[in-house]
């Protein structure tokens, strides 16, 4: 089931075109419906199941000739936004534990990167790895490109 929410489209297509595909063009279909609003080109390839249209189309979007869809920006933007409020969580967390002294200004955090919410999926982490607004650490843990 698709969760219009949390995934994004490029994922489902991505999928769907794929050699050995995990989506039908039903779950490509049903994405395009959650998703709401969506560039004409795009829906048409779907409904028609043209894989060589939106495989082209996939590599515009992942070239940077084409922008991603309003639905997966949004996606990008709220999986972000969580990232960032997590590592803030944490980090808040870590400083405030004892062992700093009482009349010191206390300590800071050594923690740079964490794993991210699972609410939304592994491919919303690694395209914000691709397009440089989070930088993968390893082991499942995300961190902050520096700025």
């Amino acid at each position: 089931m698709f969760n219009a929410q949390m995934e994004i489209l490029l994922a489902v297509f991505a999928a769907t075109v794929a050699d050995e595909p995990t989506k039908t063009w039903a779950d490509a279909r049903e994405a395009v419906a959650a998703a709401g609003e969506i560039e004409e080109e795009v829906a048409a390839a779907v409904a028609a199941e043209d894989a060589e249209a939106l495989r082209t189309i996939l590599d515009e979007w992942y070239s940077g000739k084409r922008l991603l869809l309003e639905h997966d920006r949004g996606v990008l933007k709220r999986a972000l936004k969580a990232f960032r409020k997590s590592l803030k969580v944490t980090l808040l967390a870590d400083e405030s534990t004892l062992g700093g002294s009482a009349m010191s200004g206390g300590r800071k955090s050594t923690i740079v990167g964490i794993r991210p919410p699972e609410r939304y999926p592994r491919e919303t982490w690694d395209e914000l790895v691709r397009q440089g607004r989070l930088k993968y650490a390893g082991h499942g843990t995300y961190e902050l490109p520096p700025e």
